[in-house]
């Protein structure tokens, strides 16, 4: 069956249409600490890049979690660009600011200044301008654009035996819960619908992205829900996970993947929220109910952001610290929601 996305198309910016299809060495960037989103869209723009005669680096900063591993195409992930490399375009994919890239934007800064580059990001948080900075909040994730970007460019979904399909598809997948989150839209689902339709396998992503766990990762969390605390009338619900935590049950840092969704379903609460201990600094991820506490306002306080019902920031200072801190202001936020 074939689906029309010919309705969605003009969403495309013609600009970054031709940067695509003029370019000829492209690198295709993804945020630190990856996740499906960021993987599944650098690999679909590598995958449309290759399509069209020219060649593509796929670049994180960091590895690639092996819970991904089943993701066409992860190995050809690189931590630095090539350095014979003859670039022509910069992609950066699904980073809701410059500095998501990470450590390697920092130690290759002179080759991101002189690149022309594309941005294409969904986080509403995302105050990018340039020339050819695609940034929708309306779309559910990343992937959901590059699958806009395929159609304009001509390149079947289908191509490479349906991976390419599947790749973006596990970044819906992941950025909507499979399509349990409000930020699913009809043309979240046309687009999957037309993926699925190009051979994207969504029963078994979604299981490997939500039904389908190792017993580290469960023992995880575990420890975060033992943890769980909450305060006026449990309206705010926080947990954390420490350094510890991960040591202790023999997880990686990518299984922490879930947990704030798995929090999220405290019936009472308003704001969500995760506390992840990252060395001297805090990550906090945070979920919001609809109508109530706008997430970006609140992570934004640290510096943060992403969309309004789910945020997320880095703080630079230990755990014990930042989190009174996060939870006052939330206090302050959640005071001005009746319901």
């Amino acid at each position: 069956m074939t689906v029309d996305l010919d309705p969605y198309l003009a969403a495309v910016p013609n600009v970054v249409v031709a940067r695509l299809a003029s370019a000829r060495r492209v690198l295709a960037v993804s945020h630190e600490n990856p996740d499906a989103d960021t993987i599944g869209a650098a690999l679909g723009v590598a995958a449309l890049v290759d399509a069209a005669g020219g060649a593509s680096d796929l670049l994180c900063t960091d590895p690639i979690p092996s819970v991904y591993a089943f993701m066409a195409g992860v190995h050809r992930y690189r931590t630095d660009p090539d350095p014979d490399g003859r670039y022509d375009l910069a992609v950066i994919l699904d980073c809701g600011s410059l500095d998501r890239i990470g450590e390697v934007g920092a130690r290759h800064a002179e080759l991101f200044e002189r690149l022309p580059r594309v941005i294409i990001d969904h986080h509403a948080s995302n105050d990018a301008s340039g020339e050819a900075d695609w940034i929708d909040p309306t779309a559910a994730a990343t992937c959901e654009m590059v699958a806009l970007l395929a159609e304009r460019l001509g390149v079947d979904l289908a191509i490479n035996a349906g991976s390419l399909a599947a790749n973006l598809m596990a970044g819906i997948v992941m950025d909507t819960a499979t399509f349990a989150h409000p930020n699913a839209t009809p043309r979240t689902l046309v687009v999957s619908a037309a993926l699925v339709g190009a051979g994207a396998p969504l029963s078994d992503i979604s299981r490997r992205l939500y039904r389908s766990k190792p017993d580290a990762q469960l023992r995880l969390f575990g420890r975060v829900l033992d943890r769980l605390e909450s305060a006026d009338d449990s309206r705010i619900v926080w947990s954390s996970l420490t350094d510890a935590d991960i040591t202790a049950t023999g997880a990686e840092r990518a299984h922490a993947e879930g947990i704030i969704d798995l929090l999220s379903q405290a019936e009472s609460a308003e704001v969500v929220i995760l506390f992840k201990e990252a060395g001297s600094s805090t990550r906090i991820s945070v979920r919001t109910r609809p109508g109530g506490v706008d997430a970006t306002i609140l992570t934004g306080r640290f510096g943060g952001g992403g969309h309004a019902r789910a945020a997320g920031a880095t703080i630079a200072a230990p755990l014990a610290e930042a989190r009174p801190a996060v939870l006052a202001e939330a206090t302050r936020l959640t005071a001005a929601v009746s319901r």
